[in-house]
């Protein structure tokens, strides 16, 4: 089942490559990792079995488009095709919103792929979930093989839905990534079907947000700046009460990446009561301000934990946004990046000290902004993060 991060604006989705074993579907999750890009993508993980292993990570693809205003974030799962393994499947099946059934097309193979077919149908029956109603494509793997199956013989035993599916070679790439955008566009209409993701947040008639055409078209960081502050007004502020949520501080590559965390929920408390037009809006803080538009509602989470008295969590978030920042400047280490957008090395090693300790202040916690915004700056004056070439 997906989950909705409602501070980053994410909607996870699950995706699992299924099939008997040795049919390929490890080496096409290794090779849609190769292929992601480092600053999108978390680490791969593995849990060893016996004889079999099962791989996870997950990523934000950059061109799949949005379900209400949430991002996309893919978390990908292979399974072991042994029989014998059959509680890893379901365990791994747990939660999924698709599925990749990798066939093996060799004509010894036909009796395990229509085992393995089974096999998931009774899975997921044993979850309430009917094959037929399932986000699902086929990939016909190995087709590079001399003696493999004619694609109508694979489609008549394997595929009677007719649903989509693809001649694939994992070793080379060929169609795997074809097969990728299959399931997500499946799993994307699902979605919108079953309405589990919020609709999109209200905003503010006339005010382009970061990132947007229009924001852009104005001649830079400077005059997004005070586009952004000045329509804003000095004396726009938030309610009495208002509420915002803690940012996700763990990071999706060091965990399971479908499970979301509870948010916890901070106040945020502010003298004075905002103009009728702007009811419930916060002012723009210079992070936020200054964030690439993948990484607005970090900076915002971050500064409503600062205005809360939540140091720590400010800390974290600032630590977690930084991170994903940097990474925007190609793949090495962290170092090595802050190295490439001249980022003060110092003052990152300093964050990532803050970051471990079990109290802090708030002069710590408006460092850990002031690193952040730099960060962003950096960013801008880079031009990055580039538009996604189509």
């Amino acid at each position: 089942m997906s989950s909705v991060n409602l501070v980053a604006r994410e909607v996870a989705v699950k995706i699992v490559f299924y099939g008997p074993g040795l049919s390929g579907k490890t080496t096409s999750l290794r090779k849609v990792y190769e292929t992601v890009r480092p600053a999108h993508r978390g680490e791969m993980m593995s849990i060893a079995t016996e004889g079999d292993r099962t791989l996870f990570f997950d990523f934000l693809p950059v061109k799949v488009e949005r379900v209400n205003d949430c991002t996309v974030r893919l978390a990908l799962y292979t399974v072991p095709g042994q029989v014998f393994y059959n509680a890893t499947r379901k365990l791994v099946l747990q939660g999924a919103d698709g599925v990749v059934f990798v066939a093996d097309s060799q004509p010894e193979m036909m009796d395990a792929n229509r085992e393995s077919l089974a096999n998931l149908e009774e899975n997921l029956l044993e979850q309430g979930v009917r094959l037929e109603r399932f986000p699902l494509v086929f990939q016909w793997n190995k087709r590079d093989i001399p003696k493999a199956l004619p694609v109508a013989e694979l489609r008549a035993a394997l595929n009677p839905r007719n649903v989509p599916d693809f001649e694939t070679e994992a070793l080379s790439g060929r169609g795997v990534l074809d097969a990728l955008k299959a399931i997500t566009r499946l799993v994307i209409q699902d979605l919108r079907v079953k309405r589990i993701v919020p609709p999109p947040r209200a905003s503010t008639p006339g005010v382009p947000s970061l990132g947007s055409p229009k924001a852009s078209a104005g001649g830079g960081l400077e005059a997004q700046l005070s586009q952004h502050l000045a329509s804003r007004g000095p004396s726009v502020t938030a309610p009495a009460t208002a509420t915002a949520s803690a940012p996700l501080v763990a990071r999706p590559s060091r965990s399971m990446p479908a499970v979301v965390p509870q948010q916890p929920q901070v106040q945020v408390v502010a003298p004075a009561v905002a103009p009728p037009a702007l009811t419930g809006q916060r002012p723009l803080g210079p992070a936020s301000a200054l964030a690439p538009s993948d990484l607005f509602d970090h900076a915002r989470a971050a500064e409503g934990a600062f205005s809360s008295g939540d140091y720590g969590t400010c800390i974290q978030a600032c630590l977690d946004a930084a991170r994903r920042g940097l990474a925007f400047a190609g793949e090495g280490t962290l170092g090595a990046q802050a190295h490439l957008l001249h980022v003060d090395g110092a003052d990152l090693l300093r964050l990532q000290t803050l970051a471990a300790r079990s109290s802090n202040r708030v002069d710590d916690a408006a460092f850990a902004l002031y690193v952040l915004m730099q960060i962003f700056s950096r960013l801008h004056a880079a031009g990055l993060p580039t538009p996604a070439a189509e």
